[in-house]
């Protein structure tokens, strides 16, 4: 089913159910951003879940205090909750206050929730603060995440500041996030904007995502992503990876990623892969329609991810990369060499293909730069002699 397809058939349903609301403010909310409301929201998801009939949380304007807050759907009643969200929720400032808590908000084992509006702010500035003076800091918290959990809608939705990862998908199948805007200074460290793993039929589109790590992030496990529509930058571009961590490591195949824009981004589309033993791979995979305007690494595979040389026992990475698909590829590199393709010594690249490829560098073309790569490039000299 399409990702169009998959909204509608959501939309739809929801429309012909009989809806009960639950505005949070009857539960004791209270919008002036400095009183707890957390009690009152886990209240209204109470209520929403036991109802057995479909159910909508309504977060009128204003801002809202929330402490980390978890959202179980396992026992819930309700054939669909969907939370509309005219207003604004803040974590504490104080990243003490929430320090020992993998994520914020934090939804699992729900099926057919829909998020619409609202601002999540995770107010992470003194975290990162923290982490850029090289002090003894905690991890942080990601601000919005999925476990989980089947048949996710989430629109119109503003996810800023967060600790660390803004959106997380894991272990879901069917979910569509579309018209979001994930918004971080480049400063901020370990604040991808939205990463994905171990889930199936996920969908990203039309969105806006600024961050100091990758825009997006696809981690093991995926299969069956589509992103459209998406404009990057700042942040690190859009990865798939980092994979092969684990000897044993579910792989990654599928993917389509087009229509994307990034700007004064440290990558573009990427590839990486630790240099460690792994039974992972990376299979059938689409880069299409792409601008880019001043990138660092517009195109790069790089099987030899080794952060301070650490953790890597000097040995090729054991991850498979296949049939990977760069078309209607242009713009600027910010760099000499805009195509970088560093595959494994002990398990080349195979079936990638590069067609329509046309990226500047200064006053003239960018070049190309291939190791342990094979497969075929037009429309590009640099690129042909390459593969």
């Amino acid at each position: 089913m399409s990702p169009l397809a998959i909204f509608f058939f959501f939309f739809f349903n929801l429309s012909l159910a009989t809806n009960t609301i639950y505005n949070v403010q009857n539960f004791g909310a209270q919008s002036n951003g400095k009183i707890d409301s957390t009690k009152a929201f886990l209240s209204a998801w109470g209520s929403a879940c036991a109802s057995t009939s479909a159910s909508t949380i309504y977060v009128p304007r204003g801002n809202y205090l929330i402490r980390n807050i978890y959202f179980n759907g396992q026992t819930c009643k309700s054939n669909a909750v969907t939370i509309r969200i005219d207003g604004t929720l803040l974590a504490p400032s104080d990243y003490n206050a929430i320090d020992n808590d993998g994520s914020w908000i934090k939804f699992e084992k729900v099926n057919r929730v829909s998020i619409y509006g609202g601002i999540f702010d995770g107010q992470g500035a003194s975290l990162w603060a923290c982490k850029n003076s090289n002090k003894n800091c905690p991890k942080g918290t990601t601000a919005l995440a999925f476990y989980n959990s089947n048949n996710i809608v989430m629109s119109g939705v503003t996810v800023q500041n967060s600790q660390m990862f803004h959106i997380l998908v894991d272990g879901c199948h069917n979910a569509m996030i579309q018209g979001v805007k994930v918004l971080s200074p480049g400063n901020s460290p370990n604040t991808d904007g939205i990463h994905v793993q171990s889930s199936s039929g996920v969908s990203i589109m039309n969105s806006n995502i600024g961050t100091g790590d990758d825009c997006i992030s696809i981690g093991p496990g995926n299969s069956n992503l589509w992103i459209e529509g998406i404009a990057c930058g700042p942040g690190h571009g859009i990865s798939i990876g980092s994979l092969g961590w684990e000897s044993q490591e579910q792989g990654v195949q599928n993917v389509t990623v087009k229509m994307v824009s990034f700007t004064s981004t440290e990558n573009g589309v990427r590839v990486k892969t630790w240099a460690r033993p792994s039974n992972g791979f990376v299979r059938n995979v689409l880069f299409q329609h792409i601008v880019m305007s001043n990138v660092q690494n517009p195109i790069i595979i790089d099987q030899n991810y080794c952060p301070n040389h650490e953790s890597c026992p000097n040995q090729g990475s054991g991850v498979k990369i296949s049939d990977v698909t760069y078309e209607d590829i242009h713009g600027t590199s910010a760099t000499e060499i805009a195509v970088k393709l560093a595959c494994s010594k002990t398990n080349p690249c195979s079936g990638i293909t590069l067609e329509d490829v046309n990226l500047s560098y200064k006053n003239g073309r960018a070049e190309a730069s291939c190791v342990n790569a094979g497969g075929r490039a037009s429309g590009f000299e640099e690129l042909s002699k390459c593969l």
